[in-house]
């Protein structure tokens, strides 16, 4: 029997779709706690069923090595299927399987089985599912621990102290079994990147160039919350005598997407009610492996907060753009059911000029929908035109809209 926390919030996102007739496909970026995920809703099947028939299998697991193509893993599901009881198949990092949709294929058609499967490839799975599974598959998305499951897996008090060791060390769920020190973590966070660079970009994609892929990294951890474009890039890269085309620029920040790394976020004129083509930003899955590949730095205060909101407002299921209106940019325009959230995010509003940047910016915006400053301020003011003005830790933990 597994140990481990549960995550409710993911539980009950899942619960609607369990016994149905839609294969479950858990997402997200490696360590970010699928697995444990799964061992937690097979866990609740198991009380709802105690008769249910658990077929797990977990392509990390040396014992499941033999299983490398589709015909394999049919031939294991058989092996183990009870012809009389309730099946469940369970299937971690799936993508390591070859053309495991047409698996997925033959018991879905069967409609005997409740299908569950995970993976660390965004466009693997939405591809293959997409074409031979188009409106038979829900995708349901991990993230590392958001701040409240923070402080509930470390068994800490919310407070400064708390907010600082989420900033530094970010979400990943096995930090609790180590001492929350740089010496410590660390390592660990690097050991994490390595294997999501190799395994998860460089193998996937038969990469060669990994001296390449790992300054664009860089590069990103520095421009967090900065728009960039592959031409920018570029362009930095020959300054530093590395020269590569946008294409290829291009190619190496999709792949770090499709890990589930980084996040490419769009910009949106509000004004114009139109997508920009060219320029965007990105925030990191977790911050903790940014600052363990370049460092934790206050100074960089101003954009780690804006990706901690944005990762925030992503497990809230937003769906998130960079806003523009006329020459003034709103840090994010989230849509969620129809409603907008306009948000600005700052450090601190240390004086008359900074609070008319970040308020007056969003009371422009002429609708009714929700508006919302967030800043470390000590005192938080008052609304202002309707405005909320949110402290990063009332946001971090009760906004849950």
């Amino acid at each position: 029997m597994k140990k481990y926390i549960k995550r409710l919030y993911y539980q009950k996102k899942i619960e609607p779709y369990i016994n149905k007739n839609l294969i479950k496909v858990i997402i997200g970026q490696r360590r970010v706690g699928k697995s444990y995920f799964l061992y937690q809703l097979m866990d609740y099947i198991k009380e709802q069923n105690s008769r249910a028939n658990i077929i797990f299998i977990n392509k990390e697991f040396h014992e499941f090595d033999e299983i490398r193509n589709y015909k394999d893993l049919i031939e294991y599901i058989d092996s183990q299927k009870l012809p009389n009881e309730k099946n469940y198949i369970f299937i971690d990092e799936i993508q390591d399987i070859e053309q495991f949709e047409k698996a997925l294929r033959h018991y879905f058609a069967k409609g005997k089985y409740d299908i569950y499967c995970s993976g660390s490839n965004a466009k693997l799975l939405s591809g293959e599912l997409a074409t031979f599974l188009s409106g038979r598959y829900i995708e349901i998305k991990i993230y590392g621990l958001s701040y409240r499951e923070f402080l509930k897996f470390h068994n800490l008090q919310n407070g400064n102290k708390s907010l600082t060791k989420y900033i530094q060390f970010g979400g990943l769920p096995y930090l609790i079994n180590l001492d929350l020190t740089t010496e410590i973590v660390y390592p660990y966070l690097m050991n994490v990147y390595n294997t999501i660079v190799l395994k998860d970009i460089v193998a996937r994609h038969q990469l060669r160039d990994v001296s390449f892929l790992e300054k664009l990294v860089k590069y990103l951890s520095n421009n967090v919350g900065s728009i960039v474009s592959a031409r920018k890039i570029s362009d930095f890269l020959k300054s530093q005598k590395i020269s590569k085309s946008t294409n290829i620029v291009l190619n190496y920040l999709h792949y770090l997407v499709s890990a589930f790394f980084v996040f490419k976020v769009s910009r949106y004129d509000i004004l114009g009610k139109k997508m920009f083509e060219i320029g965007e930003k990105y925030y990191f899955e977790d911050l903790g492996i940014r600052h363990a590949i370049i460092g934790y730095s206050q100074k960089d205060i101003n954009k780690i907060l804006e990706n901690l909101v944005f990762i925030h407002l992503s497990i809230l299921g937003y769906e998130i753009m960079v806003g523009k209106s006329d020459k003034k940019e709103i840090d994010f325009v989230c849509t969620k059911n129809n409603k907008k959230l306009y948000i600005q995010v700052t450090y601190i509003i240390p004086n008359e000029k900074v609070w008319h940047r970040e308020f007056d910016n969003l009371a422009e915006i002429k609708d009714n929908y929700k508006k919302i400053v967030i800043s470390m301020d000590e005192i938080i003011g008052e609304q202002y035109e309707g405005i909320e003005h949110y402290h990063i830790l009332d946001f971090l933990n009760n906004f849950n809209e």
